[in-house]
């Protein structure tokens, strides 16, 4: 496709964890190769050291022509080898991003710091809050890139009602543990499914606080992103969350689903006879920590889908029990493992030998980071023991492989929910569960009949769903023509 007469300059922030970062790069990519829009890609400034000590000082070189990265500061202390891939700190983070406001506002206003002039016009795309509500100050055109499901998105604009409903804050802490989350069923909300336990809706609503900051922070958040940005972009595909989608089209601007995106990548390389653009867009050249990509060369040495894969993202941390329950649900599945255990959770004490023996020998493979798209794209992998992460389930997904749900915080109950009921892909471990339930589960989902043969049935159907939507003319193709033409050309004319 040509690229547009008058096109906005694009500045990417994304909220700086792992998870949003590499989205919003494909994204950003994909605008600037297929579509030829220039692209500054904003990091804070403890994002761009995590960077450079990750990849080396080519990790912030310009990847081509008319984009480039830039820099704020947040606050946040220096990343150093000590941190390893240790999650950050949320509470920190998120008081940074408050603070990174005004530096954001001078870089974009100043032509003296911002790579490209500033007088070409500048558009945001954005997730976060403090961000979107800058560029609204200083009259900066704005769209929402939301990374995070449809679904767990209309959950959390639910939460408003759920107040008003008296159902959130709990009447007490003891409403957490006594079995009221599971047996509260909440329906007749848009764009959710029946049967919706409270234990489903995103994790902001288990307080009894009526103060609580991160509820406060949630409806605070919703409340922006139906009133500031000009357009919401999902990274999602109609298919899979129609429901959600067509609800939100009446509280929000409007919403286009443009996923999956490593897959309109592919499409996109192969339509411009260019492999360098799939290639560009890795999870490498995104990624905060190094990837080892010894354990590909493991799994190429394991039958097809005999291998059970194990990981918690960039910001799950387990505790000692629950690690310790994790590693002898793996050791006692009787199943070949690959586990991605981060540095800042790989505590001795809590492995059992057992999994050290297995880890040691042919059995196991255990690692701190590894280039996951790969791995569940590799034929040995037959089931995800995942945290329910949105890229993780989406990745999933594309690769057709079953899911084992184990969700911790934020969105990944909701996304739990979706997966095992709705798209029937999974089946619940449960958000403590023992390690003979961690067993018991493995041995469902990677059994040669029953309910995992169901399982990979299901997973194989999204999986050709998810290929037609990105592929040219299927739905997630043709909304990201429609982003560009309706939303982000036409915006140039109130610059």
């Amino acid at each position: 496709m040509a690229a547009p007469a008058k096109k906005p300059h694009l500045v990417f922030f994304p909220f700086p964890v792992q998870g949003h970062i590499t989205p919003a790069f494909q994204l950003a990519t994909l605008l600037h190769a297929r579509h030829g829009f220039d692209v500054t890609f904003v990091h804070t400034e403890h994002n761009r050291r995590r960077l450079l000590r990750a990849r080396g000082p080519g990790a912030l070189a310009d990847p081509a022509p008319g984009f480039r990265f830039a820099a704020v500061t947040d606050g946040l202390p220096p990343a150093s080898d000590d941190d390893g891939d240790a999650a950050q700190d949320m509470a920190a983070l998120l008081l940074s991003l408050q603070a990174t406001a005004p530096h954001f506002k001078r870089l974009v206003l100043s032509e003296s710091e911002l790579p490209f002039p500033a007088a070409a016009g500048c558009c945001l795309v954005s997730d976060v809050d403090p961000i979107l509500r800058a560029a609204e100050e200083i009259g900066m055109p704005r769209v929402t890139f939301w990374i995070t499901s449809a679904t767990s998105f209309m959950a959390m604009q639910q939460c408003r009602h759920l107040v008003a409903k008296g159902l959130v804050p709990l009447k007490d802490v003891e409403q957490l543990s006594n079995g009221y989350m599971d047996s509260t069923v909440v329906d007749g909300l848009p764009g959710l499914p029946k049967g919706m336990r409270l234990r489903d809706f995103p994790s902001m609503i288990r307080t009894a606080d009526p103060n609580d900051a991160v509820l406060a922070l949630t409806l605070s958040t919703m409340e922006c992103h139906r009133t500031v940005p000009s357009a919401v972009i999902f990274h999602t595909f109609d298919e899979l969350e129609s429901h959600a989608i067509t609800a939100m089209s009446d509280i929000l601007p409007p919403i286009y689903a443009v996923g999956p995106l490593p897959l309109l990548l592919r499409h996109a390389s192969a339509a411009a006879g260019d492999p360098a653009l799939a290639a560009a867009t890795s999870t490498a050249r995104s990624s905060l920590s190094r990837e080892d990509r010894a354990c590909l060369d493991w799994l190429d040495g394991k039958r097809p889908n005999s291998v059970v894969f194990a990981g918690f993202g960039s910001i799950v941390k387990l505790s000692d029990q629950q690690l310790a329950e994790l590693a002898w649900g793996l050791a006692g599945s009787g199943h070949d493992f690959l586990c991605v255990i981060r540095s800042d959770n790989q505590k001795a004490a809590a492995l059992p030998p057992e999994f050290a023996a297995a880890a040691a020998g042919t059995r196991g493979f255990v690692t701190s980071w590894c280039p996951q798209e790969s791995v569940l794209q590799h034929a040995a992998v037959g089931a995800f023991l995942t945290h329910c992460g949105w890229n993780s389930m989406l990745e999933s997904l594309c690769a057709g492989v079953p899911l084992l749900c184990w969700p911790f915080a934020a969105d990944q109950q909701t996304n739990s929910r979706m997966a095992c009921t709705e798209w029937r892909v999974g089946v619940e471990v449960g958000e403590d569960p023992t390690r003979e339930e961690v067993a018991a589960a493995i041995r469902e989902v990677m059994g040669s009949g029953g309910r995992g043969e169901e399982l990979r049935r299901a997973a194989a159907e999204w999986k050709e769903k998810a290929a037609l939507a990105a592929r040219p003319g299927g739905s997630s193709w043709v909304n990201l023509e429609r982003v560009v033409n309706e939303v982000l050309v036409p915006l140039m004319d109130k610059i």
